[in-house]
């Protein structure tokens, strides 16, 4: 390994921590804003195709199973991070390089798992959750198996992107995101309307010009990892499985894999509560799911920075921890927490002062729009618990504690949230976007008993000194 390479893995248990986590975080935040870039442009160009909001609903629908494989690919990601990030911390480099090897492997598997699915499941699934046209179901179906069966780009690339994280670097997965980013935005404009010479695809081609991002994003990690020394080493020669590894790896990614899986249940269990109301018809239903997936897509704008902040801090605690530095581990903690606030802050008053200009870059019906404004500013109310309970599953996962994460997770997305939107449903439509604030709520207040727990067991046997040398 280069010095250079080496300084820029040290540097996470020496460098000023409030400058390192602007370091680390910010390419990773502005990578994730232009990723909820081009979901929002995605859904901009549906919502202007065809007249109607059909593709756009379809698109909608379909988000569910787009949030289960990200799900895997991010919370095996998470996992193979924690332990590479740990690994170095403890100076167990060529550790950390077969955890990132397992973790490619672990990749390709999973994207055959989701193929499988993309291939049989994604008419039944369609139809499951539509209330409205035929036509939504066609779509949605067409844009599921393409973005399914081609899936193999976003795993890998996920995979390459966190395993470069870990060390500390985190220009090089940015660039791969504005690559694959820019990539799908053009394409889309291409290929959904059939500008120029491109055939006109429709949803389709909003799902290629998905899968064609991912692809080339991926393209360029492993032309990077090949070619750059990255601090970390990926190869295959000599390499033997080892389930100690993938326990390793999956003792903190399984709880990221629930986590999102979780949360790809609940918006899949949203739109059937939605679609079983009863008492509004189908057109109104109709909307109400509409407007629930465009609210998934404008709250990216908001929940994407604090995500990329979370890769920025994840490697920083893992270091420390890995090196029992309790001091830095303690002050990433509550810069990220204080950051994350003030974005969400922000997000609140955005969505509470416009949510009429946001969504009408969907070009809806105006029956649409008047359920979107309300549901706009009551789900909003949730992003500030939110802020502090995503810092603190980012705190927990990087010290290898992804139960306490999971647990919080099933408390937002399970336990509490769907029982109230179950109940506030019957009881008026508008009602029921109140469920999503009440359960960050209560998942905060967890979170905090979690911490001071883990505070007074875990880390108090960590070291005081924020001098690194202390530790060598």
């Amino acid at each position: 390994m280069s010095s250079s390479s080496s300084k820029n893995t040290e540097r996470m248990g020496s460098a000023p921590v409030l400058g390192l986590i602007f370091k680390m975080s910010l390419p990773a935040m502005f990578s994730m804003l232009i990723q909820a870039l081009y979901n929002v442009v995605d859904s901009m160009f549906l919502g202007a195709y065809g007249g109607n909001s059909d593709a756009l609903t379809a698109v909608s629908l379909a988000y569910p199973m787009q949030l289960l494989l990200v799900a895997f690919a991010v919370g095996t990601g998470v996992g193979v991070n924690s332990v590479i990030a740990r690994r170095l911390g403890e100076g167990r480099r060529k550790d950390a390089e077969y955890a990132a090897t397992h973790g490619v492997l672990l990749a390709v598997v999973t994207w055959a798992f989701f193929a499988l699915i993309g291939i049989f499941f994604s008419a039944p699934f369609m139809k499951l959750l539509n209330s409205g046209s035929e036509q939504i179901v066609t779509y949605g179906t067409e844009y599921l198996t393409i973005a399914l069966v081609f899936s193999l780009g976003s795993f890998v690339q996920v995979m390459l992107e966190k395993s470069i994280q870990a060390t500390g670097n985190m220009l090089l997965p940015m660039v791969s995101h504005i690559i694959g980013a820019v990539t799908n935005i053009v394409l889309d404009w291409l290929l959904i309307f059939g500008v120029g010479f491109f055939p006109e695809l429709g949803v389709r081609g909003a799902a290629v010009a998905t899968v064609a991002g991912q692809w080339i994003a991926m393209f360029f990690l492993i032309f990077v990892l090949l070619k750059k020394n990255t601090g970390i080493k990926i190869s295959f020669k000599g390499f033997k499985l080892k389930m100690e590894v993938i326990k390793d790896i999956y003792k903190v990614g399984l709880s990221g894999i629930v986590m999102q899986a979780v949360g790809s249940l609940t918006v899949a269990l949203i739109n059937i509560i939605i679609k079983t109301s009863g008492a509004y018809g189908a057109d109104v239903s109709t909307a109400a799911q509409t407007v629930y997936g465009v609210y998934y897509k404008i709250q990216s704008f908001v929940f994407m920075p604090v995500f990329g902040l979370n890769q920025g801090i994840s490697p920083i605690m893992g270091y420390n921890y890995g090196a029992k530095i309790k001091v830095r581990l303690m002050k990433t903690l509550k810069y990220a927490v204080i950051i994350a606030a003030i974005i969400m802050l922000c997000g609140t008053i955005v969505f509470h002062t416009v949510p009429e200009l946001l969504l009408n870059l969907f070009g809806l019906e105006p029956d649409y729009i008047d359920i979107g404004i309300v549901a706009l500013r009551r789900i909003s109310l949730c992003f500030l618990p939110a802020s502090i309970g995503v810092v603190f599953t980012a705190l927990f996962q990087s010290v290898g504690k992804g139960v306490r994460s999971l647990l919080m997770s099933l408390l937002r997305q399970v336990i509490m949230i769907l029982p109230l939107a179950f109940i506030f449903s019957r009881i008026e439509i508008n009602l029921m976007w109140f469920a999503f604030p009440i359960a960050e709520f209560v998942a905060l207040v967890v979170a905090i008993v979690f911490f001071i727990e883990l505070n007074k067991k875990d880390f108090s046997k960590l070291g005081n000194s924020e001098d690194l040398s202390a530790y060598k």
